[in-house]
């Protein structure tokens, strides 16, 4: 390994965060669906081939922290036939996925002949296939019923596209104009990682680069240790709850015993609920991810989030049970739910360990997809409700964010603008608020959620399907303060009675003319409610974010 000084070092590690933040300005720039290029469901960034993290942008968490299982599953099928010019897809999310609407796009690098790094993005998909619209399925008991498939595959043969393969895939999205440049977009976005990384390794040699990778991993982890090794040592156990699982499961309990010794952590999630008949069990990945989500939101925020400051976990797991399912399982919510649940019972967990680290709960996820047709253009339309968002949970730092999203995301996802979805869809947003009163109370308050009220300008009737949950449970306090708000939505019709939308449902019927009402959840609060400024309640009860209402 060659010798290297802390300023290459720091210069290489920060080269690695502008290529993966590059890769993701170049995907925001090029997708064609609202998902991507408005709400920025994506993420981008490098593994080496044995599927180590070595950088990630700041997206959607819980993406990346699965990525190494993708990246090690692609690696291990194909061997030694990877070649430069080779493209590479996978969704299954039994073989590294988070789940089937994240479709992942590897582009290999090579030093000289030499195959070192995986540039890849992965991006949620507005359609994927399967029996309903817009990749989520809340009836579904089985994952064929959520999608297409696609373990590692090979969509590029050395620069040539196979066009048999990519034709097929395409042949099972119902949007097939959106989803071809959405993967060109995603395929585009990893090329210029691609290039960015040949550029590091032509200025600083292989050598050079290569040590200075090393150095940046080892440096990460030495960083995670010395704050773990801060805590006291000891087992410390936490549990979150699920409504349902939109089948014939409630309060559905997610647990987790961390032991903490030295600088190590050993998360146990074994004694969580048996695996489930709808789509909130998670996949293995996917449940990996959440863990190192909690404890990337229990370090400090400018270490870098890659293979070296995860080295400090150990992650058990019973199979048969929700957080790691039997092979054909739907997981399609996993990403949301039970994905936040393993977060919040970690974070729960390690609270008495680092009070000051530990932020309360994030509003949960309650989205809908609608499917019709534009009459403006007579085209058909899919389009994914992201306003409205939830609450942040508060921290030490003061109150949560109002609208900041959900607790896996932590604000990597955004709701893009109003007038653009207008125009774009047959919508129209009448209001969209804060939603007063909904955040937790405590020293610092949980952030609001929103409050929306949409028509739905069609001239037939549309389809919604629903997924998430949070209708029962709110977001939680955290080191004594209170819970948020949980959602609360329904559907206006002239003529009739309003129709209570549940968290997993199929097929609602939405008419020419029906109002979406859609009041999310706020932030759980952080601290005592007594330990509460007048001052911070007298500017709260200005901003309108409480009303003073008992």
């Amino acid at each position: 390994m060659a010798a290297i000084d802390p300023i290459t070092v720091s210069v290489i590690q920060h080269r690695l965060r502008a290529i993966v933040e590059e890769m993701g300005e170049a995907m925001l720039r090029t997708a064609y669906s609202q998902i991507l290029n408005s709400s920025r469901d994506f993420s981008t960034a490098l593994c080496d081939p044995q599927g180590r993290l070595i950088a990630q942008a700041e997206h959607v968490p819980i993406h990346v922290g699965a990525l190494p299982f993708a990246a090690r599953a692609v690696t291990e099928y194909f061997g030694d036939t990877i070649r430069p010019g080779d493209v590479f897809l996978l969704n299954d999310p039994y073989r590294g996925g988070n789940h089937i609407p994240d479709l992942t796009a590897f582009v290999p690098v090579f030093d000289g002949d030499r195959f070192v790094f995986w540039s890849i993005n992965r991006s949620h998909q507005s359609d994927i296939g399967g029996a309903t619209h817009g990749a989520y399925n809340a009836g579904a008991t089985e994952i064929f019923q959520e999608g297409i498939r696609i373990p590692p595959l090979r969509l590029y043969d050395q620069g040539v596209r196979r066009e048999d393969v990519f034709e097929m895939i395409v042949l099972n999205v119902r949007h097939p104009r959106d989803f071809r440049g959405d993967l060109a977009a995603m395929i585009g976005s990893a090329r210029v990682g691609e290039r960015r990384l040949a550029q590091l390794l032509a200025e600083f040699g292989s050598a050079v680069t290569h040590a200075g990778v090393e150095a940046v991993l080892d440096g990460a982890e030495r960083q995670v240790r010395a704050i773990i090794a801060g805590w006291a040592d000891g087992v410390y156990e936490g549990e979150a709850f699920l409504d349902d699982d939109g089948h014939k499961f409630s309060d559905i309990r997610i647990h987790a015993r961390v032991t903490k010794s030295g600088s190590d952590l050993e998360v146990d999630l074994s004694e969580s609920h048996e695996q489930v008949v709808g789509f909130i069990n998670s996949s293995l990945a996917n449940t990996h991810s959440a863990v190192v989500v909690a404890l990337s939101y229990l370090i400090d925020p400018d270490i870098p989030k890659n293979d070296g400051a995860f080295r400090p976990l150990k992650v058990v797991l019973k199979h048969g049970t929700i957080v790691w399912p039997r092979d054909g399982a739907p997981v399609t919510l996993c990403t949301n739910h039970c994905g936040q649940e393993i977060i919040e019972a970690i974070i729960k967990a390690l609270a008495p360990a680092c009070p000051e680290r530990a932020m309360a709960g994030w509003g949960r996820r309650f989205r809908i997809a609608i499917q019709g047709v534009d009459p403006r253009t007579e085209r058909g339309f899919i389009w994914h409700l992201f306003q409205s968002r939830p609450g942040g949970g508060a921290s030490s730092a003061g109150d949560g964010w109002a609208g900041g999203g959900e607790w896996q995301a932590a604000g990597g996802i955004k709701f893009g603008s109003i007038e653009g979805h207008e125009v774009r869809f047959p919508l129209f947003f009448k209001r969209h608020e804060f939603r007063p009163d909904s955040g937790g109370d405590g020293q610092f308050r949980g952030g609001c959620g929103g409050e929306l009220e949409m028509a739905i300008e069609t001239a037939v009737a549309a389809v919604g399907n629903t997924a998430g949950d949070g209708i029962k449970y709110g977001a939680c306090g955290m080191v004594g303060g209170a819970d948020g708000k949980p959602h609360r939505y329904w559907l206006e019709s002239d003529g009739r009675a309003d129709r209570a939308l549940k968290t997993k449902e199929v097929g609602v019927v939405i008419r020419p003319g029906d109002v979406l009402h859609a009041h999310s959840g706020g932030g759980g609060g952080w601290g005592p409610p007594v330990r509460r400024s007048a001052e911070a309640r007298a500017a709260e009860l200005r901003a309108g974010f409480i009303t003073g209402a008992k």
